[in-house]
């Protein structure tokens, strides 16, 4: 084998290795795959399982009570479903998402901000730039389901929540919450 021919080689061989490590590392940024992955969550509210007409609880603590609510607008990707936050029998709060449809994605989140709620492309990235607070990881793109609300959180500094994806900073939908 002569120095030329090895030399092609060694450039050939370098690049397959390059290729291969762009695209092993594109696959991992971006999850492609995802898009076509349904995750359906159908969590209960908490302490909702009582008989319908129920005010109270066993303890004489209230029924869950709505503070506020939101109807979910799509951002980067199609979204659909309702928001509330529920304070439950015993103080503590939860964001409930109610018929949740979305995309899959890479490192979503549920935040509630204090950001302007905007239709179209304008609204995509805008609820990062102020105060905003992640109650956890999306747990599934389909359904029903609970976030705690940390009990230090102030409802009255938050006006929205949004399916945040935190790798590429942008809103898959968001809700204006309407106070009740």
């Amino acid at each position: 084998m002569t120095p030329r021919t090895r030399a092609r080689r060694r450039i050939v061989v370098t690049a397959l290795v390059a290729t291969v490590a762009v695209v092993g590392a594109g696959l991992y940024w971006f999850q492609p795959w995802k898009l076509w992955q349904d995750e359906t969550v159908r969590e209960a509210l908490p302490g909702a399982s009582r008989q319908a007409g129920a005010h109270t609880s066993g303890r004489g603590g209230a029924a869950p009570r709505t503070l506020a609510d939101g109807t979910l607008i799509s951002h980067e990707h199609s979204t659909s479903g309702s928001v509330r936050i529920v304070r439950l029998a015993d103080g503590s709060r939860v964001l409930r998402l109610e018929n949740l449809d979305t995309s899959n994605g890479p490192d979503l989140r549920v935040w509630l901000t204090d950001a302007p709620v905007r239709e179209g492309v304008g609204g995509w990235r805008v609820f990062d730039d102020g105060k905003h607070v992640s109650l956890g990881k999306l747990k599934g793109n389909k359904g029903d389901q609970n976030y705690a609300v940390p009990p230090g959180v102030n409802l009255a500094d938050y006006t929205s929540v949004t399916i945040w994806c935190d790798r590429f900073d942008v809103s898959f939908g968001a809700a204006a919450l309407r106070s009740l």
